[in-house]
């Protein structure tokens, strides 16, 4: 847990509307987004508006209704959901009654293969969120319409009875079957797939039952009604990126392929390749020494970065903060630099150089990320942390400049004991960037 006089000593409070951090001086930057970790910035620090996950984890077991939200960048709608082998015509009635949107069922694509339930439209044809809608169904037998709370949660429970076929449902019906991408919340990161990864944390089968919450006035509930409406009906709450880090922290979601020595210019270190099954690319780490039980590993965490890190761009300051970064991790003796596949700050190369094109027209980097339809940082650090668990060095020494870093890292479970500062000097070509960095990033420089 990070306190006010560490790293982030500039922190001071969080705005609850934008969940994002505050510093002294007034300004907001721009990549210290708030993931629902349990912080200490101090008393004016407003707390999470999700539920402790261990609380939403036993509630979904139980057969409670649970509200999920998901990105304000996405949707940025809340739903309620619940396990469908758990539901009964009263959460049914619950859903339609208060939250008032379309129910639906999330599963997973071999259970709706089975039931010879396909898409309803080609895909990607023309949802911007790409919700992967199937046919929809009544349950032949025990109904009438299908429209009533008791038919649709007789429909539910069918769907999830391995003895029921096709043949034991009728197309069209009232109840809509969404397909789960294969990956998860890791890999799309909407209610269907996070109804389905809770459900199967729960150890339950991977399936439930969605309805988004609407206003009185017909509007989508955002972040701050959705709390107040689960106050008000005695519901946990939680989010699509909680169940994000949830997986990320409790989940393997690496592997160790290979391991060769690489004598580097700063020294000798060990190369260790992982693959990763959350965004389907190769990490890297190298290591240097061994822990003697005593000394914390200074660590760097560095996200690719093509033209600095390889062609020596002096538009940043990447390059020259790895070579940095192992010469120090060298010096000390002991530690890592975890090597992130997440080029242009999580965009990609190609967006990267656009965002680059952009800023040759005046935009600082943020701004041309803005105007490309990305955050200012779009990167994650639970593959990194998972690496470092790996490495035995979940308590750290980290070589950055950066607040959020370590507050990515420490939602995942690495405890940051100490920042540890990596100023280079600017060039004639980066003043604008680094100078942004500071001012509408956080970075301590």
């Amino acid at each position: 847990m990070m306190q006010c006089n560490s790293a982030a000593d500039r922190i001071v409070w969080m705005e609850e509307d934008s969940a994002r951090f505050v510093f002294l001086d007034g300004t907001r930057p721009e990549g210290l987004l708030y993931l629902g970790c349990e912080m200490s910035f101090g008393e004016d620090m407003n707390q999470s508006p999700f539920d402790p996950i261990d609380e939403v984890i036993e509630a979904f077991a139980n057969g409670e209704i649970v509200v999920m939200s998901d990105d304000e960048d996405r949707e940025n709608e809340g739903d309620l959901i619940c396990a469908a082998e758990k539901v009964t015509p009263e959460i049914i009635n619950f859903m339609i009654t208060h939250a008032r949107g379309l129910v639906c069922v999330p599963m997973e694509e071999g259970r709706l293969r089975e039931l010879g339930l396909s898409r309803m439209t080609p895909a990607h044809a023309s949802d911007k969120y790409h919700t992967a809608f199937m046919d929809s169904v009544d349950v032949r037998e025990g109904t009438t319409t299908g429209i009533s709370a008791s038919d649709r949660a007789a429909t539910v429970l069918a769907l999830m009875d391995v003895q029921s076929g096709a043949q034991d449902f009728i197309k069209p019906g009232h109840l809509f079957p969404l397909k789960a991408v294969k990956g998860g919340v890791l890999e799309r990161a909407g209610h269907t797939e996070g109804t389905v990864d809770l459900a199967r944390i729960c150890g339950l089968k991977p399936a439930g039952v969605i309805c988004e919450i609407l206003k009185e006035d017909g509007a989508m509930m955002r972040l701050e009604d959705l709390r107040s409406f689960s106050n008000e009906h005695g519901l946990k709450m939680t989010s699509v990126a909680e169940i994000v880090k949830y997986r990320h922290r409790y989940e393997k979601l690496i592997s160790l392929e290979r391991e060769i020595q690489l004598p580097t210019q700063a020294g000798a270190f060990r190369l260790r390749l992982y693959s990763s099954k959350a965004d389907q690319k190769d990490h890297l780490a190298l290591v240097c020494g061994e822990s003697d039980g005593k000394k914390l590993p200074l660590v760097r965490v560095h996200s690719e970065c093509m033209t600095g890190d390889i062609f020596h761009s002096m538009r940043c300051d990447c390059g020259s903060q790895l070579e940095a970064s192992m010469q120090e991790i060298q010096a000390y003796g002991y530690g890592a630099v975890v090597y992130a596949r997440q080029e242009g700050r999580g965009i990609g190369l190609a967006k990267k150089l656009h965002a680059y094109e952009l800023q040759e027209q005046g935009l600082d980097t943020v701004e041309a990320n803005h105007e490309l339809g990305f955050d200012a940082d779009e990167r994650d650090y639970g593959i990194s942390a998972q690496i470092l668990r790996d490495l035995k060095m979940e308590r750290v020494k980290l070589l950055t400049n950066n607040p959020a870093k370590i507050l990515g890292l420490e939602v995942y479970g690495i405890e940051v004991d100490e920042r540890v500062s990596l100023i280079l000097p600017p060039s004639e070509y980066n003043g604008f960037y680094m100078a942004t960095k500071r001012d509408k990033m956080g970075h301590i420089i």
